[in-house]
Formats: C-alpha cells, sequence, structure tokens
C-alpha cells in the first residue's frame, strides 16, 4: 500500500493517507511520523487503512495531492550519478559525488503546475528516484544503511540552465519556486528491489520519450550514497536524497528542448508509478511582496 500527503476541497489542512484501489484513507499523524515508524509501523498503518469502510475515505480524484513531504528538512540531490549523463555533459565519471541542496520552497507536487520563471526560458527536466528518510543516521555502513529508508517516489529535478550556469555551484539554478516536481506517493521500501536498484526510469515530455535507462546504472548507488552522505550530516525521518538523472535532458540535444507553458512533463519509475506535471508560466500574480507591520 502507498501513501500520499494530500488536502480536500473543504479542508485546506494537509493529511496523511493511504491509497486503496482508486480511493485515499485519511489516517492520523503525518508523513514524516509514519517514516519514523519503520517498516512495522508501516505496515500497521497499511492494515489500519485498510479497515477503513469506503463510505469513509474519499476519491483519489477529487483529492489534491501534495509533495509526498510537504516540507523536508533536507533535500540532498546528486549530480553526475549516471554515467551517460555525465559524458552528454562533456563531464567524465565524479570519484566523489556532485552533491547540491534544495530548499522545500523548490517542490511542487503531482498533478500540479510546475512553473517556469518569468526570468528564464531554459526549464529542464531530469527524471530522478527520491529516497526517503525514517531514521535518524549517522556513520551508516554498508550492511545496515538501508535500515534507514522508509520508501521511494518519483522526482523531477527541473532546472534553469541557464542560471545553473551563472555559479560555480548549482544552487541558484535548483532552487525556483515550484520547479521540483515530488510524488506520486511513497512506496514502502519492503516492496522494493533493495536500494531500489534494477528498476526502468523513463521520462517523457508531451508523451515523447526523453530518457530511458535503469536504476542499476547509477554510479553511487543508493547504499553507497547514504553511507557517504552520514560522513558528513546527520540523516532525519523526512529527508529527501534525490539520486541523480540519466542521459537525454534538454540541454543537450541538438537543438536543445526546453519545457514551456502547456507541456505536460511525465517521470515513471518501475514499481512506484507515474508523476505528471503540467508546465505553466510564472505570472506577475504568483509573486506576493509581504510588506512589514505597521507602525
Amino acid at each position: 500500500m502507498n501513501f500520499v500527503t494530500f488536502r480536500t476541497a473543504a479542508d485546506a489542512t494537509p493529511h496523511l493517507g493511504a491509497i486503496v484501489g482508486e480511493s485515499v484513507a485519511i489516517l492520523p499523524g503525518d508523513m514524516i511520523g509514519l517514516c519514523e515508524k519503520g517498516a512495522a509501523g508501516i505496515a500497521a498503518a497499511a492494515e489500519m487503512a485498510a479497515e477503513i469502510p469506503a463510505a469513509e475515505r474519499q476519491p483519489l480524484a477529487a483529492v489534491e495531492l501534495l509533495p509526498v513531504v510537504p516540507r523536508p528538512g533536507k533535500i540532498i540531490c546528486m549530480g553526475l550519478n549516471y554515467a551517460d549523463h555525465a559524458l552528454e555533459g562533456g563531464n567524465d565519471k565524479p570519484e566523489y559525488p556532485s552533491f547540491f541542496l534544495r530548499c522545500p520552497s523548490s517542490l511542487t507536487a503531482h498533478g500540479a503546475p510546475l512553473r517556469r520563471p518569468h526570468v528564464s526560458t531554459r526549464l529542464d527536466f531530469e527524471a530522478e528516484l527520491a529516497v526517503v528518510i525514517g531514521r535518524t543516521s549517522r556513520h551508516l555502513v554498508a550492511t545496515d544503511a538501508l535500515e534507514a529508508v522508509a520508501g521511494y517516489s518519483c522526482f523531477n529535478d527541473g532546472t534553469l540552465r541557464d542560471y545553473q550556469r551563472k555559479s560555480a555551484q548549482w544552487t541558484i539554478g535548483k532552487n525556483f519556486d515550484e520547479t521540483g516536481s515530488f510524488g506520486p506517493w511513497l512506496v514502502p521500501a519492503s516492496t522494493l528491489p533493495a536500494g531500489a536498484r534494477g528498476l526502468k526510469i523513463e521520462s517523457r515530455l508531451n508523451g515523447t520519450v526523453m530518457q530511458r535507462s535503469n536504476t542499476a546504472h547509477m554510479l553511487f548507488p543508493v547504499v553507497e550514497t547514504l553511507c557517504l552522505i552520514t560522513e558528513v550530516m546527520t540523516l532525519e525521518p523526512g529527508d529527501v536524497i534525490i539520486m541523480g538523472t540519466p542521459a537525454g535532458v534538454g540541454y543537450a540535444r541538438t537543438p536543445p528542448v526546453w519545457m514551456k507553458a502547456g507541456d505536460t512533463i511525465e517521470i515513471e519509475i518501475e514499481g512506484i508509478g507515474i508523476l505528471s506535471n503540467r508546465i505553466e508560466d510564472e505570472v506577475d500574480g504568483n509573486v506576493k511582496i509581504v510588506a512589514g507591520a505597521d507602525t
């Protein structure tokens, strides 16, 4: 059973839910709390959801999905984690991962608009595996690293390529509001191969396949990545690790392919599902200036 964060038209409060057929069963708590419970707690939540009567569930088509973890404490991303993507950008295989961070304000959900900002037209797609942490962890080793994983999801690491190249660091091109799509749901780690290895991963722009690969081709698999990150910092429940993208991104094509208003971008990972977003242009009305308190 898969899990979502959602809200309804009648209630703007985010809820934790479990997917039961074509409906959503509301569960107590939130996604981070669910992840903290580990495999046994997630299994117990699935049993609870299955017992909720159909009349008390919400139709899946009628709810608004939110990012799987709406405000992760940390969003740690990897660049150049597939050899073919490194080569298409003129880079050698890295000896150490290219890590960078995303901010929670950059996230958007399955079915929500992915925003192209008014300052750039070079919005690119990147199909990626998302790893959601369920256990506070430091100094993980290969034999226990996967015990820290609650589950997996899909991610589109939407990137403004011109802004990415304004700085030696990639952060500025990776953190425009509502450009990192995260969903549609959390798939428990216990239901997928260890480390989500060997899964087909694909992006489609307006139905045309742009990227097609397999998570077995990651240069730094999930286990090794978790060990490297926890050499440096403590991972906490709800933190998200974004595992890099394969070849086929828009900037490396001739001519380049950029996402534009009206396009639909889909990210599909075998055993997880399809993350879909329509591209919309940012308009002045999306931006609100908050004034200081009256004196």
